[in-house]
This record gives C-alpha cells, sequence and structure tokens, in this order.
C-alpha cells in the first residue's frame, strides 16, 4: 500500500497510468476513490495520482481533530514521495485550496493548478466579497441541491446514492477544512512562484458562480479559464466525459511550449 509521510502522518496515495503527471485533491466529502471515473478515462496518456488528505479515506484519522492548514503539506508529501516534476494538481472544491497552497510550496514540483469550483482560497477582497454573495444563496439549497443537478439525482439515483455514501469512509468533516483558507496567497504571490493557474468550473455551479470565477480570472494575469457548459458543481461525478475532456485539454496546453503557447 502506497504511503508517503507528511510529518509523521501516513498518507495513501495511489498511481495509474503513464505519461504527465496529474495529480487529483479530493474535496469535503471525497477521498482517492471519488476520481474513479478520471482514472479510468485519463490514465492511458498520464500519470494519474490520487490521494487522501489526512483525515479521508485509507490515510491516518487517528489524531483528535483536524488542521485545514496541514493538508497541503499531504500533498506536498506524494509529490515528494513520488518524485515528481512538472505536475498539474486538481482541486475539486475546497480541495482546491490545499491545491494551489501545494504548488506555491513545490514550484520546483507543480508546474499548474487547476482551481476546480474554486478561487483556491486567493486573498483578495473583491473576491472575498463575491463568493461569500454566492454562499449565501447555495446555503439556502440542500447539501446535495447544491453539488448535483436536480435532473441527475432523478435520471441516476443510483450514482447519487453512491455520491452520498463516498463521504461515509471519511472521519474529517467540512469543518475541519474551513480554515484552510486562512493568510491565503495573494495574486502577487501567485505571479511570483511561476506556477501557472487555470480555473475549471460547471455553468450550474450553485455553490460558486460563473462570474465569481470569471472576475477571479481576470484579476489573475496569465491565468487560464474552462467554463463547462450545463455542468455543477460536482461535474467531475456528474459530467465526467466534460470534465476529463477539460482536464486533459488544460494538461496539454499548459505544458505546451512557451514559443507555441
Amino acid at each position: 500500500m502506497p504511503l508517503a509521510d507528511s510529518d509523521g502522518t501516513s498518507i495513501y496515495y495511489e498511481r495509474h497510468g503513464s505519461g504527465p503527471a496529474i495529480l487529483f485533491v479530493h474535496g469535503s466529502g471525497g477521498h482517492h476513490a471519488a476520481w474513479w471515473q478520471q482514472v479510468a478515462a485519463l490514465r492511458d496518456e498520464f500519470t494519474v495520482v490520487t490521494v487522501d488528505l489526512r483525515g479521508f479515506g485509507k490515510s491516518d484519522s487517528s489524531m483528535p481533530e483536524f488542521d485545514g492548514q496541514d493538508f497541503p503539506g499531504d500533498v506536498v508529501a506524494v509529490l515528494d514521495q513520488e518524485n515528481l516534476t512538472d505536475a498539474m494538481l486538481v482541486g475539486q472544491s475546497i480541495g482546491s485550496v490545499a491545491a494551489l497552497r501545494a504548488g506555491l510550496l513545490r514550484p520546483e514540483r507543480v508546474g499548474s493548478v487547476v482551481l476546480g469550483h474554486s478561487l483556491g482560497g486567493i486573498s483578495h477582497p473583491e473576491l472575498k466579497e463575491l463568493a461569500a454573495a454566492d454562499r449565501a444563496e447555495a446555503v439556502k439549497l440542500p447539501v446535495i441541491d447544491r453539488l448535483l443537478t436536480k435532473r441527475f439525482q432523478e435520471e441516476r439515483a443510483d450514482l447519487t446514492f453512491l455520491f452520498q455514501q463516498m463521504g461515509t469512509f471519511n472521519v474529517a468533516k467540512m469543518q475541519d477544512l474551513r480554515n484552510l483558507d486562512t493568510n491565503g496567497p495573494s495574486l502577487d504571490d501567485i505571479q511570483a512562484s511561476g506556477v501557472k493557474v487555470a480555473f475549471l468550473a460547471g455553468e450550474k455551479d450553485a455553490v460558486l458562480s460563473v462570474k465569481t470565477v470569471t472576475r477571479a480570472h481576470e484579476l489573475l494575469a496569465g491565468s487560464h479559464l474552462e467554463i463547462v457548459p450545463d455542468a455543477p458543481h460536482s461535474m467531475y461525478w456528474e459530467t465526467p466525459a466534460e470534465y476529463n475532456a477539460a482536464v486533459a485539454h488544460l494538461r496539454r496546453t499548459l505544458t505546451a511550449p512557451k514559443e507555441a503557447a
């Protein structure tokens, strides 16, 4: 069983396929197995790495409490263990915050970070205000309606049930991740790192609006923006074909030679 040591904490991860590396960082209800539709679709062209943050899946969950500030180090531990270079980190929701911080900690190993349905904890007053407004609307909805569309829930009751069951394998909860946003990186910090950033969002995301994500893209010079039509917050689960195509496109684009860009 592959394990990485993150300051004494055992972090479970898996590596599949070969080629340019993509490392997925799950959100508050996920773990390494949540990426089953991505691993199967991408491993023939890319090295696909999935990880369990501490408190999730098969990683060490024995500590009495969890500090979201430790999660970026869990990602870094896997990057170092596997000796990855020019990796693309792909975060889902709040997992994007851990992904961005890990990228800034190891720019020699991380060439790009994809912020999936998230602003990555970027410290900026306008973005904070926009995200807070989106969140105020989102909390009016049942949790499942924030993550998956009503149509999908009705047509795919089986996958909706499995989606909900995923979180039952975790000890850490959403509240354990909230302080990840504390003291986030500035736009200048990101640009100084040399790490490329892409925003990946769904048109029907009920948690973070396309308007907010687009504004973040505008503020972060040199960033990339991918908006997937008709996709919800958890598009990696509900619309995997479109999500996988977007991730593959970003992996190829963000590693293109500068002279060909």
